[in-house]
């Protein structure tokens, strides 16, 4: 069997929002590829003087070429990939979808440095709520809402079925919200202002069959003690009125958590 053209090296991805980003794209466009999920201290060092960062995707078809950041690895991906529907491929839809993923991609300060990533990790007390916290999640909450909405009118024009991800079908954009999925889940952050279509995204999205499948990669990864980094399991560990625990495995989406 030929070596995949693409290898992804990055952090243990129960943790690392951008490394998770990639990998959900190319398990859900059943991209081949490689991987190499490590800690910081092992990204080799070669890599890390030239480009200092993670994810990283080399190209086997492109010598001594790297791509980095993970919404130019998506791009170079699409690219790459001209017949799998990364992006959406009414033009329309596809601008709405840049324009999303890249709002999440440079912006949610508030939300990205407080609330680490960690898919297992399961937070309850009186959890810290920077203030900002409260905007950030309207705004997302309403990126989410007008997406499925313009969404559904461009959809109907064109007579095309709507799959219920954001634009659709499953796209690059959903592949940036789903870490978020996973702060909202973590942290009890206030579904209140979300409408009946951004609910029915988000349990769109974790009943998803290839999600599922990555939820339960992450547990698989979480057996291999080396695979723990502890600064991101209990980030309020020196708080007595925050309690820490893992959710289940089982677990499954509902609107009261």
């Amino acid at each position: 069997m030929a070596t995949p053209d693409y290898h992804l090296i990055g952090l243990y991805t129960r943790y690392s929002s951008w490394t998770a980003r990639v990998e959900a794209v190319l398990e859900y466009f059943q991209i081949p590829h490689t991987r190499q999920f490590i800690p910081l201290s092992e990204v080799p060092t070669s890599i890390l003087m030239k480009i200092g960062l993670v994810p990283i995707l080399q190209c086997h078809s492109l010598p001594s070429t790297i791509i980095t950041d993970s919404l130019a690895i998506c791009e170079f991906l699409a690219e790459s990939n001209p017949t799998l529907a990364l992006w959406p491929k009414d033009r329309q839809l596809r601008a709405l979808a840049r324009s999303a993923a890249a709002q999440m991609h440079s912006g949610f300060p508030v939300l990205r440095n407080n609330f680490s990533t960690n898919f297992l990790g399961k937070y309850t007390g009186n959890i810290p709520i920077p203030d900002g916290t409260d905007a950030e999640i309207a705004r997302m909450l309403r990126i989410w809402d007008s997406a499925r909405k313009a969404t559904a009118e461009r959809l109907a024009v064109l007579g095309e079925v709507d799959e219920g991800f954001l634009f659709g079908g499953f796209s690059i954009a959903d592949a940036f919200f789903w870490p978020v999925l996973w702060r909202f889940r973590s942290y009890g952050l206030s579904l209140d202002g979300a409408s009946p279509d951004v609910l029915a995204w988000m349990a769109k999205m974790w009943n998803d069959p290839v999600f599922k499948a990555l939820g339960d990669s992450y547990y698989v990864q979480a057996e291999d003690p080396k695979t723990c980094i502890a600064h991101y399991d209990d980030i309020f560990r020196d708080r007595d009125d925050v309690q820490y625990s893992l959710f289940p495995r089982d677990w499954t989406f509902s609107v009261s958590g």
